[in-house]
């Protein structure tokens, strides 16, 4: 087997904002296999100033890990689990290459066509009329669930914003989901969580900074609005730390984004903790290409999701890279007329 990488400098088509900042553009890296007649290629999507794995050796795991596959040397997933995108980049090249073909990872009814995966509108932070410019859009293409990014802005503009979507849409007709990124502060907290229980919010995504649990625990067991966890699972890779987290916090649910969790089978472990303490949970990208989200929509439509996932974000990129995977009102299909040999034409691209 041959192994080689690729760094991929994906461009935002417009500035996308964040509590912890605007994002222009959004660094990865693809990992490619050759087998014979065989090719897989995987996507190492490092979020810098996110992932635990954003070091200053990142591109020396990656060369090594080459190494060792040219080498023909047998890979542990286990020795990358500090490096969680390398990880998950290589358990999905590994599925790629031997999959029915490279873009066809989990065959189920969602890759023949039958069946779709029911997904958010996600509305980027910025001023307000951009704001609701994006979520006129989102609501005019069918979205029946919205997720806004907030924590940035005077939080009283944000719950104007969410009560002009309220008083239009019953939480019947509009789920609205929060995340603030670790955006506020633990002191006025509950004063905000009480406002926007009013409004029938769905969930908040991790409300302040990560890593502090016993606040976090505090916040969970009194919270009118159901709190989900994401920050704060990047970097627990042990199996007792995370009982450990789990059980002292309590969360409502808990957001699981492969690309920073280790891939697929951490992911899964995370679900199994989860569900053993009925916590629930759902899966969004970290801003993966199309090569990534790809192989996540699969995976998580396997494991037989009924409520919305946060996995629309293919089309934030001017240079995205050509997939199956298709945006209809509020859902997400595999279009079964793509091209199955782009994936084959990027590896000649990069490896010939």
């Amino acid at each position: 087997m041959e192994a080689t990488y690729k760094r991929y400098l994906l461009k935002f088509k417009v500035p996308s904002g964040t509590s912890r900042g605007v994002l222009m553009e959004k660094e990865t890296w693809f990992l490619f296999l050759k087998d014979g007649l065989k090719r897989g290629i995987g996507e190492c999507a490092i979020f810098r100033g996110l992932s635990s794995d954003d070091r200053p050796d990142y591109e020396i795991q990656l060369k090594l890990l080459c190494n060792q596959i040219n080498m023909n040397n047998k890979v542990s997933l286990e020795i990358l689990k500090n490096f969680p995108s390398i990880q998950m980049g290589y358990e999905m090249a590994v599925l790629s290459l031997n999959g029915k073909n490279s873009f066809e990872l989990f065959p189920s009814k969602f890759t023949d066509g039958t069946d779709s995966i029911p997904i958010n509108g996600l509305i980027w932070m910025g001023e307000i009329d951009f704001m609701k410019a994006q979520i006129k859009q989102k609501i005019d293409e069918g979205f029946d669930c919205l997720k806004l990014k907030i924590g940035a802005l005077p939080f009283e503009k944000e719950l104007e914003l969410l009560s002009e979507i309220r008083n239009e849409f019953s939480k019947d007709e509009m789920i609205i989901r929060v995340d603030a990124n670790g955006g506020f502060s633990p002191d006025d907290l509950m004063d905000k969580l009480n406002k926007l229980a009013n409004l029938d919010i769905h969930s908040i995504e991790q409300p302040i900074k990560a890593n502090q649990r016993k606040r976090m625990s505090s916040i969970c067991s009194k919270t009118p609005v159901p709190i989900a966890l994401d920050e704060e699972l990047i970097g627990v890779f042990d199996p007792l730390d995370r009982e450990s987290l789990l059980d002292q916090v309590s969360p409502q649910y808990i957001i699981l984004k492969p690309s920073l969790l280790g891939g697929f089978k951490s992911c899964e472990h995370w679900i199994e903790l989860a569900e053993q303490r009925s916590i629930g949970w759902w899966v969004t990208s970290a801003l993966e290409s199309n090569i990534g989200l790809n192989a996540i929509a699969q995976w998580t439509y396997q494991l037989g999701i009924t409520s919305h996932q946060g996995l629309g974000t293919g089309g934030l990129f001017s240079n995205n890279i050509d997939s199956p995977l298709q945006v209809k009102p509020g859902q997400l299909k595999f279009n079964i007329n793509c091209n199955k040999n782009t994936c084959i034409k990027i590896f000649i691209h990069y490896f010939v």
